[in-house]
């Protein structure tokens, strides 16, 4: 007589999730050179402009800062999150990801809160240099709104990688998209914020995502001075989320071909 046997219990959401993420935190930390180059071009932003001129030319100490964050967190999420993302997707990473108990929510994410941490790191490593550089004394409230913005602003970038891996398959393509993305960011950045574009493509430039996040940390670390045009760029901000979002998780495909 044969006995039957009980189904195996399906293993809970908590301890799918906590088992992606330690996977995903694993991956971070033997990743972690590339957390130390995303910090090392803000350090660079932040030295070679530490002078009264170079200051002055892209709007002041705080626009500095924000500018350097910015590009930090960009630099992690447009470029790092987009290859990995397509380079497991085209190992079949993905793919035997989709075939276990875990939720597609569950399995980026995982991807996406180490990714937010990354920024967290790279934005608070960048605030403290800056202020130490460029001699500042914040409190300890903008080091916390300094932190938002850079979630905010994190979520934007990897809206846009999240883009980059819907829309182009191979990650060869998508690697070599996001570094020519960056570097037209990084340029249009500072020459718009800096005057060399003339007035309209400087307005241009502002209203960019890194123009958008740059004014936004600018404000944050400056709050008596905070207006009704901070809140237009952090509507825009949202704007670009929602944008970006939609088009990435509505295109997002599991295999690569």
């Amino acid at each position: 007589m044969i006995s039957a046997q009980s189904p195996t219990a399906a293993p809970s959401t908590h301890l799918i999730f906590t088992s992606l993420l330690r996977a995903d935190f694993i991956v971070f930390l033997k990743n972690r050179k590339s957390l130390i180059l995303s910090i090392l071009l803000p350090y660079l932003i932040l030295v070679s402009t530490n002078s009264k001129k170079g200051t002055a030319n892209l709007g002041g100490s705080l626009f500095v800062i924000g500018l350097s964050i910015t590009y930090g967190i960009a630099s992690t999420s447009i470029m790092g999150y987009s290859l990995a993302v397509a380079r497991d997707r085209e190992k079949g990473v993905l793919q035997r990801l989709r075939v276990t108990p875990a939720s597609a929510w569950a399995i980026m994410g995982s991807r996406l809160f180490v990714q937010v941490l990354a920024n967290l790191i790279v934005a608070l490593a960048v605030v403290v240099l800056g202020a130490r550089i460029h001699h500042l004394s914040l409190s300890l409230g903008q080091y916390g709104l300094a932190l938002l913005i850079s979630i905010l602003g994190g979520t934007m970038f990897l809206c846009i990688g999240q883009t980059l891996v819907a829309l182009i398959k191979s990650s060869e393509t998508v690697n070599s998209t996001a570094r020519l993305l960056y570097i037209g960011l990084l340029f249009f950045g500072l020459l718009g914020q800096g005057g060399s574009l003339g007035h309209t493509w400087g307005t241009v430039a502002r209203w960019t995502p890194v123009g958008t996040v740059m004014t936004l940390f600018a404000g944050v670390l400056n709050l008596a001075a905070w207006n009704s045009r901070d809140v237009q760029f952090l509507l825009a901000a949202i704007g670009y989320i929602v944008a970006f979002a939609f088009i990435g998780i509505r295109g997002f495909q599991w295999e690569a071909r």
